[in-house]
């Protein structure tokens, strides 16, 4: 458990001096964690015995340990420790900063990149996807998505296993997919080093890494998290769109017989849905 959880946790528990160091402690961590023992106990108006009885409620080994603990926590970000209230962002805001995102995103990926890119997926074997966690995951199936309805054998995976099971399994007629809104993920790294061992293209879409730097082609992407913590991240819009165009450009390299599956797969649904002729394909 992080040290302000076990703060919060275990407040009601302390002596009231510690608990005013504690209290203290959550009020201004930025202070707490660069402050010399006199001076939290100054501000505090305790002894420093205080101090150092709060560092080993906290399981800390000392006041030196509680300090370094608390500046590992302040580097995650005040703006998740704040618990002063949040105005509400409006809706126009929301789709503001999703704009502002793929304005940012839209310059970044070149035209010969990505035509190199679609030229490996078109002409691979497999095409295999890989994401991790929420956004990058949900990326991945969709990468999938528009993929398979172009004729393109894929799969996509976020499990860790799987994700090195079907890399140790590709060849030089293979493609990998990365995607990571970080790059820094280190199931992905891991898993972009065992297929290019293999032989296999690996396309990274991710902002400039470590992850990048493993890929044969990267298209990149860039964040801009903000300081409103309860939208989600609005990164995920740049990531798919970087496969929209990517899947654009497999799709006229792929023209002649991707026509036909698009062409097949609409008829079927709209028997289906008995839906409009203009509904998207595959909703």
């Amino acid at each position: 458990m992080d040290i302000v959880s076990r703060i919060k946790e275990r407040l009601g528990h302390l002596r009231q001096s510690e608990q005013a160091v504690a209290q203290l402690i959550l009020a201004d961590l930025q202070f707490a964690a660069s402050a010399s023992i006199s001076d939290l106990a100054d501000k505090a108006n305790v002894s420093h015995a205080s101090i150092t009885r709060l560092a080993k409620a906290l399981g800390c080994s000392n006041v030196r340990d509680m300090k370094l603990q608390l500046a590992q926590s302040l580097a995650v970000g005040e703006r998740f420790i704040n618990e002063n209230a949040t105005q509400r962002e409006d809706i126009p805001a929301i789709y503001k900063a999703i704009h502002d995102i793929l304005d940012i995103n839209a310059g970044l990926i070149k035209q010969a990149d990505v035509e190199q890119a679609a030229q490996y997926i078109a002409s691979s074997r497999h095409s295999l996807i890989f994401g991790v966690g929420g956004g990058s995951s949900i990326v991945a199936q969709e990468c999938h998505n528009r993929l398979f309805r172009l004729d393109i054998l894929s799969n996509a995976y976020s499990d860790p296993v799987m994700m090195r099971m079907t890399a140790a399994s590709v060849d030089v007629s293979d493609v990998v997919v990365m995607l990571s809104l970080t790059g820094c993920a280190r199931d992905l790294i891991d898993t972009a080093r065992i297929a290019k061992e293999y032989g296999a293209k690996v396309i990274s879409i991710c902002p400039q890494s470590e992850l990048a730097d493993l890929a044969t082609i990267h298209l990149p992407i860039k964040t801009n998290e903000s300081d409103y913590i309860f939208t989600p991240s609005t990164a995920r819009y740049a990531m798919l769109a970087a496969v929209d165009v990517l899947a654009s450009e497999v799709a006229i390299l792929t023209q002649k017989k991707s026509r036909e599956k698009l062409r097949r797969i609409k008829h079927e649904l709209d028997q289906y849905r008995q839906g409009p002729d203009r509904a998207p394909i595959g909703d």
